[in-house]
């Protein structure tokens, strides 16, 4: 009798078991996805990445009961990097979200088994978030927001060809910009022009930074630097007062206080990296999607501070 009601006990263990084996894959695969998001700090190319990323979701069906997303945003700080990411990956998400460089690194860092999507990053190889650009090997995936930096320095020099010093600001601290900015001296130097540089440790850094470049240079370059970014609207205020024009590589730096670039809509991008994290969630390998460029790059102009520089939509157009 007490063997019976022992075989009963275990079967029922075992439904019970089953049951909830089959509602965790109907959760996954018909119910809610979890998606975690993680953004480094509030800037207007990452959030305008994250909208790009949560609309293309949304049509696609992820949207209302159908998701869940846990975002949290860092503020620029380096232990909440850490704390953030080590809670997204207890939660189980069926996929990551990790917005710029130094967010990516830290989650990738607490958590190898969730996959995860990027974007807003320059060079995931250079960050070590991957080895094989074409068949990623780390469990994440994404799209790289980084543009033809010789082209931009050449647009540049079309702008204002009279310019013979090119100041550069950026954090030193920022992966992404480092490899940008090489790229961009090389590109400057290679016109015969000189280059002065000003590097920032955070955005109460920027201002003065900015004065004492702008007392040096002709034209200022920033690359898709997130302290920068932040701080564009100081960037531009600066710029107006001292008569320097600032050509920026991201298109948000362009339209909070820049003259014009060639660069990349952010919301197109993150819309481009959400099409990644769909596929997954349909159940395709991380290691089979491979890194992505950005599908679109256009002219961006900021129509005031291209008056205030006597520049003109002819001029400002890519020829």
């Amino acid at each position: 009798m007490k063997m019976q009601k022992g075989l009963t006990v275990l079967a029922t263990i075992a439904m019970l078991a089953s049951l909830a084996a089959c509602g965790q894959q109907t959760d996954a695969k018909d119910g809610t996805v979890k998606i975690g998001v993680l953004q480094l700090i509030d800037q207007t190319a990452l959030t305008d990445a994250r909208k790009g990323f949560e609309a293309e979701l949304a049509k696609a069906g992820y949207k209302g009961d159908k998701v869940k997303i846990d975002y949290v945003n860092a503020q620029g700080d380096q232990a909440n990097l850490k704390t953030m990411s080590q809670r997204l990956a207890k939660d189980g998400n069926d996929v990551n979200l990790a917005i710029a460089t130094p967010a990516a690194q830290a989650l990738q860092q607490e958590d190898a088994k969730t996959p995860m999507v990027f974007t807003a990053v320059t060079d995931p190889k250079a960050a070590g978030l991957v080895t094989n650009l074409k068949a990623p090997d780390r469990n994440a995936t994404g799209v790289v927001d980084m543009v033809d930096i010789p082209a931009q320095i050449a647009y540049m020099h079309k702008l204002f060809p009279k310019a013979k010093t090119v100041g550069m600001l950026y954090n030193a601290a920022e992966q992404n910009s480092i490899v940008q900015i090489k790229a961009a001296d090389q590109a400057v130097k290679k016109l015969g022009l000189r280059v002065v540089k000003r590097t920032v440790a955070s955005t109460n850094d920027v201002q003065q930074a900015m004065e004492s470049l702008a007392s040096q240079a002709d034209v200022i370059y920033a690359p898709t630097d997130n302290t920068v970014a932040a701080a564009m609207v100081t960037v531009g205020k600066v710029s107006l007062a001292k008569k320097v024009p600032v050509v920026p590589a991201a298109s948000t730096m362009v339209q909070d206080g820049g003259v014009a670039n060639i660069g990349i809509d952010y919301k197109d991008l993150g819309r481009q990296t959400a099409k990644l994290a769909i596929k997954i969630l349909k159940g395709q390998k991380v290691n089979k999607l491979a890194v992505e460029t950005p599908a679109k790059v256009t002219v961006i102009k900021n129509e005031k501070m291209m008056k205030a520089f006597g520049i003109t939509d002819a001029e400002a157009a890519q020829n």
